[in-house]
């Protein structure tokens, strides 16, 4: 499955990204090529007439105004699978985010991407089960730094910054919690297979996604 055709000449110039000072700070680097993508950019990508829109969805379902949240689907480049919200896994991982579905089928695979410009982040809200995205930096071991949509509110650990690679045509996220790119965990087993996490420094294929208009 290829990714969304994006046209994105119009990107402005990115600015720099500082990752948080609290603590000993991680060494974050963004590869040349990747820029951060803002509200209006994101809205013109999500309407392009050009644009795929995701499997088995109905319309066009997208905001016709930037200062609108978009609704959008995210799939996984190792994979091939979209994002799911795990709406009805027990706790403590009631809501985690897993790049598991063949495709989209519904809210489970949407999410809401809600621009602030104060911070010139995103907020992403699930639209399965209503929650912002959390990255849970309290988790140890194997579960540290998941995203989970359970937080009706958002703060520092539901924000993000989102790159755009306009040659190799794919995304990243980086949280502002932690400074540390999302990573899909192709090698995990088990509940947490596929899982997102907030871990790596650098963008890597384990850190790129697709977006697609539902």
């Amino acid at each position: 499955m290829t990714p969304v055709l994006l046209s994105l000449a119009a990107l402005l110039a990115a600015s720099a990204w500082t990752a948080p000072t609290a603590g000993a700070a991680p060494s974050v680097t963004v590869p040349s090529g990747w820029e951060k993508v803002d509200a209006d950019e994101l809205s013109a990508v999500a309407r392009d007439a050009d644009a795929r829109k995701a499997p088995l969805a109905a319309g066009d379902g997208v905001s016709a105004q930037a200062e609108e949240p978009e609704l959008l689907a995210v799939q996984s480049l190792v994979n091939d699978r979209f994002v799911a919200t795990e709406k009805s896994y027990p706790a403590p991982n009631t809501g985690v985010l897993r790049a598991r579905s063949d495709a989209y089928s519904g809210s489970w695979e949407g999410f809401a991407f809600e621009w602030d410009e104060a911070t010139a982040t995103y907020a992403l809200k699930s639209l399965a089960n209503n929650r912002y995205v959390a990255v849970e930096k309290n988790y140890t071991g194997n579960a540290q730094n998941v995203l989970r949509a359970r937080s009706t509110s958002v703060g520092g650990w539901e924000r993000f910054a989102l790159y755009y690679n306009e040659t190799e045509d794919r995304y990243a996220f980086q949280s502002t919690l932690n400074g540390l790119f999302v990573t899909m965990e192709n090698s995990y087993t088990g509940s947490l297979q596929y899982a997102l996490r907030a871990r790596s420094t650098d963008i890597g294929g384990w850190e790129q996604f697709a977006l697609w208009g539902i």
